[in-house]
């Protein structure tokens, strides 16, 4: 069984036309009963306040949670910050932070939701409220849950919250393998950023994996990986500049997976970004980064 973390507060609603599906994270449930990927679902717990304010600045944290973002920041989040978002902004670190837990204890688990790695101190950006990523490998070190943790960013975009947020740590090693020339204009410094080129391809972008990942994971020698799964490097992501076809996709879930489990390491991952106006393809295409984790993980066949 696939440990799937999820709850009915992950779906808000978003602004009319917005690239940013809110929707897909129920969509994401449909598309996994479709496929018959055996799973179970754990639903998570908001992250508590104190937790969020650990990571980010208080007054933003209260702002969020009470509804009240202001505009300018909204327009950097890129849609409006209501009740329904501000709960899901609390819900989506508790779902990363429990799918961490569940896997240190049984090996691999999944958020339904996450991978905001865009959001930074004092403010949300790129459809990013507050930082899932961040958040909860703070609170998985800090109550000794965890002592080194590498934070692996495979979205199409560089994971510049992230980076910022734990820029002082040498607990923290952040990977981010993104479009050199796509969003963010300007790059944060992660411990090792790869930035490719747009129409990188299958071929390509799996070499430059199997080459980076085994080598931070020999020489950071974490006790755990947190994944950011974003979908949007696929070649018909409305965001995506990287070219990987499905199969591109699932192999390099696949090979994230397997080195996992060759080094006895527990990994969870987050939802991170896909985009485009087919909302259901998009949770098809998360679907199968999820089940490609899984099999190399070797939960799922």
């Amino acid at each position: 069984m696939l440990p799937v973390f999820h709850h009915p507060g992950y779906v808000a609603p978003g602004r009319p036309g917005s690239q940013h599906a809110f929707d897909k994270y129920g969509l994401v449930m449909e598309a996994l009963a479709e496929a018959g990927v055996p799973h179970r679902v754990h639903a998570p717990d908001p992250m508590p306040r104190a937790w969020l304010e650990a990571v980010h600045d208080p007054a933003y944290v209260a702002q969020v949670l009470d509804a009240r973002v202001p505009p300018d920041k909204e327009r950097r989040i890129g849609f409006p910050v209501g009740p329904e978002v501000a709960l899901r902004a609390q819900l989506s670190p508790g779902g990363t932070w429990a799918a961490a837990r569940w896997a240190l204890a049984h090996g691999l688990a999944v958020n339904a939701a996450g991978g905001s790695h865009h959001a930074l101190r004092d403010t949300g950006a790129g459809f990013c409220v507050f930082n899932d990523l961040a958040v909860a490998a703070h609170r998985l070190l800090a109550e000794g849950d965890a002592r080194r943790i590498l934070i692996l960013d495979l979205d199409v975009h560089q994971g510049d919250g992230t980076a910022a947020l734990m820029a002082d740590r040498d607990d923290v090693f952040t990977l981010s393998m993104h479009a050199e020339k796509n969003f963010p204009a300007r790059k944060a410094q992660s411990s090792l950023d790869i930035g490719l080129p747009d129409g990188t391809g299958d071929e390509n972008y799996l070499a430059v994996l199997a080459d980076v990942l085994p080598r931070a994971i020999d020489g950071f020698a974490p006790d755990l990986i947190l994944l950011q799964a974003g979908v949007d490097p696929h070649r018909d992501d409305a965001l995506g500049r990287l070219s990987l076809s499905d199969e591109g996709l699932a192999a390099r879930d696949r090979y994230v997976g397997e080195q996992a489990r060759a080094h006895g390491l527990p990994i969870a991952s987050a939802l991170g970004g896909g985009y485009g106006s087919d909302r259901m393809a998009l949770a098809r295409r998360h679907v199968r980064a999820m089940t490609a984790l899984g099999q190399g993980y070797g939960i799922l066949t």
